[in-house]
């Protein structure tokens, strides 16, 4: 459903633009006095913030990833990774300090990760904590909340705790391969067809590495963007043409606002690196706790992440990662404000 809006969504925006310009050029007054309502201008001026707020950190967060995707192999992480456990689990947590991918492109890379060899509960440590914990997303988290930063500290704080509780219990009690068979097989059959005979690699040079960097870029930037450019979209429509008394209603009830905010993180899907300025467009509407869930949830669970980790992982680990990570995340962030 998500991949068919976004299939015609763009096509039908388009085409939404050209028939609003033909009414200004004829002429009609009730088409330009709607583009000059309040609530329009208010949703012009919310959609476009967001999206030159953000429009850096996407652009910076796709760079890192194709250099990663292009000069660091499997192999060179693996060789990293710890033995023991609870080791493991730390390196985990802490590998977006190093790696920092964007969630978008972090399910197929955990994938290879744990078929060559890494223990399946790090790269599912690494996968909740990865989008969060990385100095890209600190700044942009950093740069939203000017007036707050204590929030981005708060998000990497808390987003740290929840993954290493979660590896814990992974460790402990997930038994076998977590990833789908047919899955496996599949990549099986398909690598011995297509490799009879092992060859020796040869180097790529430096030219076909910053076109396939570039191009790597290019992709990742146009299938991120256009999530960004949704929850964009349904913000200011939310923000612009809701009335505020309703949202009032909702961010005065302790437990329900939490549970609005972490429901609309996941129906958003919008990248680490710029959900930041979503969540602070919120701010003064929703108390901290409500917006630091929102902010820690929805980089480890949203729907489009769901949907990516239903077709890697079996749908019972799926379902009890999301279950632990939503009740973790409520708790860990409700007891930091009653802490305060």
């Amino acid at each position: 459903m998500l991949n068919l809006l976004f299939r015609f969504g763009t096509p039908m925006l388009a085409i939404g633009c050209l028939v609003m310009i033909c009414l200004i050029l004829a002429g009609q007054p009730w088409s330009l006095a709607l583009l000059e309502s309040g609530g329009a201008q208010e949703f012009k001026i919310v959609f476009l913030s967001i999206i030159l707020e953000a429009f850096p950190f996407i652009l910076l967060g796709v760079i890192f990833s194709a250099l990663l995707q292009v000069f660091v192999t499997d192999e060179m992480i693996q060789k990293m990774t710890p033995k023991h456990h609870i080791v493991g689990i730390l390196f985990g947590a802490l590998l977006g300090l190093i790696f920092p991918l964007c969630e978008c492109g972090m399910i197929p890379v955990v994938r290879r990760l744990i078929r060559k060899g890494m223990p399946a509960y790090i790269g599912i440590v690494y996968l909740l904590a990865g989008p969060i914990i990385n100095p890209i997303v600190f700044t942009s988290t950093y740069a939203a909340f000017r007036a707050e930063p204590q929030m981005a500290y708060d998000r990497i704080i808390i987003a740290f705790i929840v993954a290493i509780v979660i590896g814990l219990l992974l460790h402990r009690f997930m038994k076998g391969n977590p990833l789908k068979e047919a899955a496996v097989k599949h990549e099986h059959n398909h690598h011995h067809h297509d490799h009879p005979e092992r060859h020796e690699p040869v180097k790529p040079s430096w030219g076909s590495r910053l076109s396939e960097t570039l191009g790597h870029a290019s992709d990742e930037f146009f299938d991120m963007g256009k999530y960004l450019i949704f929850g964009a979209l349904l913000t200011a429509v939310i923000q612009s043409f809701i009335d505020r008394q309703a949202f009032e209603s909702v961010a005065n009830q302790p437990v329900l606002s939490y549970f609005f905010m972490m429901g609309l993180a996941f129906l958003l899907s919008i990248c680490s690196t710029s959900d930041a300025f979503i969540a602070a467009s919120f701010d003064g509407m929703f108390n901290h706790g409500p917006l630091l869930a929102f902010l820690v949830f929805g980089p480890m669970i949203d729907l489009k992440n769901l949907l990516m980790m239903l077709s890697a992982f079996r749908t019972r680990v799926v379902l009890s990662i999301t279950a632990l990570t939503f009740t973790l995340v409520l708790i860990s962030v409700w007891l930091l404000e009653v802490v305060r």
